[in-house]
């Protein structure tokens, strides 16, 4: 770190901002260089990042004192560095959720956004970045986290399930959320920080609307009220109720006097905030009011319902002014455009999304795009674009006028289910079944960097014996086919007609072994990609396959709560293994390939002597058990659950059907389910993968946490290379990780 950097980070955040922000700094060429400097050196990002007096968003705010224009018009610069400086700052931003967190993941969160640049600056901040730890920590050897440049800016996490509904005040300084985790929660939008969080409903919070003063807020839930809150103190002021079933949305006038609400109970109320009275119901919806929009001028409420209608109602009146019928679906979402002439419908049943004429009913125009239901619908202040989300995953922005698609933001890993614009227009917000709020630039392009990555989850990877090839398995029906070495994608294999959840490859290299949605194993040779045989005999999901160590065999579990043993020469299906109670979602083969052990959503392991067919149940998980791994030695195993939990078993003194079998320890550090384990070629340490989107070193030793890495989305599967090193995991984005397990004494160089 030079010494102007020293310098900064020893003074206190008053006297940075005064230094940096000195007008002559910027002014001389000299100063401006430094400045530069400065903010592309990873040493003070770190350490500013961990100085206790600073926050994440103070740094990021330095690259805002740099005057793009100076920079440009200085022979020094171009418009590449004022670039480079950009992404680094984008990158923070992107990162800032984390690194809030735990600082010490700056090193991880850069490399992992920035190594597709290939700036000057960049690469040199990239190049001390790998050296910036001496402890064990996973360096991510490819860009898999969402990189800078594009429409995302940030993203906002702290609730615990499902984030259903989303308002912004009036003056665009703060996010309302509503969750399924029964509450609601107050974030400062530039910061990303969480204000405070709302409690009192028993139930899923699913909607929320704030009056155009900004001072109150209004949420709707399962529990069958409204509340009423106070959103500088936090105070609920109010309980409204009178629905007799879950409120599913909440809107309020546009004088901010009124609230209308819209229910599973087939009815729409009116309320007087001020009193918190009931002042009408409004009857005719046969089916769940899921929607509610009022046109600008407060007198017409227009609703959207299961029942397949669009009703209008005179809000004054409480009468009902027309209905139209959406012949080919639920009406889930409702739009009004600012002249109040029109009505944009989108649903959960049909594809397009259709306007429609509020006087006449007729329909205008139908926009096609998404590739499941919509679920939100919002127009721009300048009335020229409509953005839409939905059960896809997918926002998407449109043309008003010619119902052309303009751009497509993807960053969700669940469904997007609510979204709204700032006053100003230039950033959306949205809310999706993955737990998080995410913060958009609307003018901003969709993407900057071209990846080769899958379309949708990644839910199964698995290495060569040679460390020469990678393949991963997806929801997007593809198998990909991944040179370890380079980290280049090879083929793409296509032939499964629904979501492939499984692979594994033989230990030649030669062959490689899928299962699917589609009830089918598939064998594919690996030099070519060709498909080679299709086994069919499962009756539901194939969800994991493990190949015998001398290859012959391969055996495959499924929802259809059976494993089977398999002949890959022949195609032919051996045997079948019954026992488990529910779905059997993982199996892994012992080293000597007598015995398999399987996991189940009957909440058990079992343990199958392949010869004898005999078997032992193991007992400990309070849910769902979703993967299994095995150490070399064959002592232990390790299995991993919807509970949260990593369960060590142990599998010595008579394996496996005498006294074995009894849980040496149980490892909990995930907060969500943990989805897949893999232990190292050493049997030293093991990697889990976790729905809290976050993958964890464990020390098998001592049973203790080495490290941890954080994701953009869900980590759904992970393996282990036989270099000791290398580490494959899967996410919900449709990313493939390849990380390194740097810092580890046992570990030789890559």
């Amino acid at each position: 770190m030079n010494q102007l950097a020293k310098k900064l980070v020893k003074m206190s955040p008053s006297q940075q901002r005064l230094f940096l922000d000195d007008p002559s700094l910027r002014a001389k060429t000299g100063q401006l260089t430094k400045l530069y400097n400065i903010l592309t050196n990873f040493d003070f990002i770190a350490a500013k990042i961990n100085h206790d007096e600073f926050s994440v968003q103070v740094l990021i705010d330095d690259y805002d004192l740099i005057d793009n224009s100076v920079l440009l018009n200085n022979p020094e610069y171009n418009v590449e560095a004022v670039k480079a400086l950009k992404l680094i700052q984008g990158a923070l931003r992107l990162s800032a959720h984390i690194l809030n967190e735990d600082k010490n993941k700056v090193a991880e969160q850069l490399l992992g956004r920035l190594l597709c640049f290939n700036a000057p600056e960049i690469l040199t901040l990239l190049e001390r970045a790998k050296h910036y730890k001496d402890k064990p920590w996973l360096r991510p050897l490819t860009a898999s986290l969402i990189p800078p440049g594009g429409s995302l800016l940030r993203t906002l996490t702290g609730h615990t399930s499902w984030v259903n509904g989303i308002a912004i005040t009036p003056n665009g300084k703060q996010v309302v959320s509503a969750s399924h985790d029964e509450t609601l929660k107050v974030w400062d939008l530039k910061l990303g920080i969480e204000l405070k969080s709302l409690i009192g409903h028993t139930h899923s919070v699913e909607a929320v609307a704030v009056t155009p003063n900004g001072k109150l807020a209004v949420s709707a839930a399962r529990d069958c009220t409204l509340k009423v809150w106070n959103l500088q103190s936090g105070e609920e002021l109010k309980t409204l109720t009178g629905h007799t079933d879950a409120v599913l949305a909440v809107i309020i006038t546009p004088d901010g006097r009124k609230a209308v609400s819209a229910s599973k109970d087939k009815t729409l109320k009116i309320w007087d905030l001020q009193s918190g009275k009931e002042l009408k119901t409004l009857s005719g919806h046969t089916d769940s009011v899921k929607s509610l929009a009022i046109t600008p001028d407060g007198k017409i409420i227009v609703s959207g319902s299961h029942d397949h209608t669009i009703k209008v109602w005179d809000l004054n009146l409480g009468k009902e002014l027309k209905s139209f019928t959406r012949n080919t679906g639920w009406v889930d979402t409702i739009a009004i455009t600012s002249d109040g002439q029109k009505i944009i419908s989108g649903g959960s049943l049909d594809n397009p999304f259709v306007i429609w004429d509020l006087q006449s009913g007729e329909q205008l125009k139908a926009f096609a795009g998404h590739s499941d239901a919509v679920e939100s619908l919002v127009i721009t202040p300048d009335r020229k674009t409509l953005v839409s989300a939905g059960m896809d995953k997918t926002i998407k922005v449109w043309d008003l006028q010619s119902g052309k698609e303009l751009k497509t933001f993807i960053g969700h890993t669940g469904y997007v289910n609510a979204i709204t614009i700032s006053s100003d227009g230039r950033e959306l917000v949205s809310s999706s079944h993955d737990k998080t709020i995410k913060v958009w630039d609307l003018q901003g392009i969709s993407s900057q960097v071209t990846f080769t990555d899958h379309t949708d989850w990644v839910k199964a990877v698995a290495i060569s014996a040679d460390n020469k090839l990678v393949v991963s398995a997806s929801q997007d029906n593809t198998l990909k086919i991944w040179d370890l070495q380079t980290r280049s994608l090879l083929k793409t294999l296509v032939g499964h007609d629904h979501w492939v959840w499984a692979v594994a490859i033989t230990p030649d290299g030669k062959r490689i072994v899928s299962g699917s949605w589609d009830k089918t194993l598939k064998i594919w040779d690996s030099a070519s990609g060709r498909l080679l045989k299709t086994l069919t005999g499962h009756t539901n999901v194939v969800t994991s396959i493990a190949i015998t160590p001398d290859g012959r065999r391969a055996i495959s579990t499924s929802l259809d709560e059976t494993l089977k043993v398999w002949d890959l020469k022949s195609g032919k299906e051996l045997k079948t293994l019954i026992g488990h109670e529910d779905s059997v979602h993982a199996v892994a083969i012992t080293p000597n390939g007598r015995r398999a052990i399987s996991a189940s959503a009957d909440n058990t392991v079992k343990i199958w002597d392949l010869s004898s067919n005999k078997v032992k149940t193991l007992w400990g998980h309070k849910h769902w058990v979703w993967s299994i791994a095995i150490t070399p030695d064959s002592k232990r195993a390790i299995s991993t659950s919807w509970d949260t939990s990593l369960i060590v078993w142990n599998l010595r003194a008579g394996f496996p059907f005498n006294t074995s079998g009894l849980p040496i320890n149980i490892l909990i550090e995930h907060t969500d389910s943990v989805e897949a384990v893999a232990i190292s070629p050493n049997g030293k340490w093991a990697v889990s993968a976790s729905r809290d989107k976050s993958l964890i070193i464990w020390d098998l030793q001592s049973y203790e946490v080495i490290n941890t890495f954080k994701g953009d989305g869900e980590f759904l599967c992970c393996a282990v290379a036989l270099d000791g090193a290398t580490i494959m995991a899967g996410e919900a984005t449709g990313r493939l990780h390849f990380l390194r397990l740097e810092g580890m004494e046992t570990l030789g160089d890559e």
